[in-house]
């Protein structure tokens, strides 16, 4: 097991979609070392581009922080169906350091995806759990949380992060 180095904005490849996971049994040491860099750093998700993997998949663990761990692995996932509930949670990025956002997302999602095993799943997602997996799912689209937000919320947000990168 080892902590990765996590990719940092502006890195263009934070910008890039991702291509579908093939065999996900490979992923299997790569998943260990993901969880492993994930709670060092601390969050409670982490995708496969953040770390340099060009690949549609993603961890998270969304009560881990509280004392509960819940790790999960979702390969090439797809969101099926998203609430007209909207929800508004204060997101924050280990691709951007040190600032957060209030960001608008669907309250509960479907989504479906492939285990390590290969095999299918789905999972009906809110609270927390919602929030974390949409915004990793966004990631393996090349979007990144100051993405959903208006061009002054993004600015302002953007700007705050140059400044506290010394730039």
């Amino acid at each position: 097991m080892s902590i990765l180095p996590i990719l940092k904005w502006p890195d263009p490849r934070l910008a890039l979609p991702c291509a579908p996971v093939e065999d996900p049994a490979a992923l299997e040491a790569l998943v260990t070392d993901m969880f492993e860099t994930m709670y060092d750093a601390p969050g409670r998700g982490l995708a496969a581009p953040q770390v340099g993997v060009m690949q549609r998949f993603f961890v998270m663990d969304a009560g881990w922080k509280e004392g509960d761990m819940t790790p999960l692995v979702c390969i090439n996932p797809a969101i099926l169906s998203a609430s007209d509930e909207q929800a508004v949670a204060t997101e924050g990025c280990l691709s951007v350091p040190g600032v957060t956002a209030e960001v608008t997302r669907p309250a509960e999602i479907t989504l479906a995806f492939t285990d390590l095993t290969g095999a299918a799943r789905q999972l009906i997602l809110s609270g927390a759990e919602a929030t974390i997996a949409q915004h990793e799912y966004d990631h393996l689209d090349g979007v990144l949380h100051f993405d959903r937000l208006d061009r002054a919320g993004r600015d302002a947000l953007l700007a705050a992060y140059e400044a506290g990168q010394g730039t």
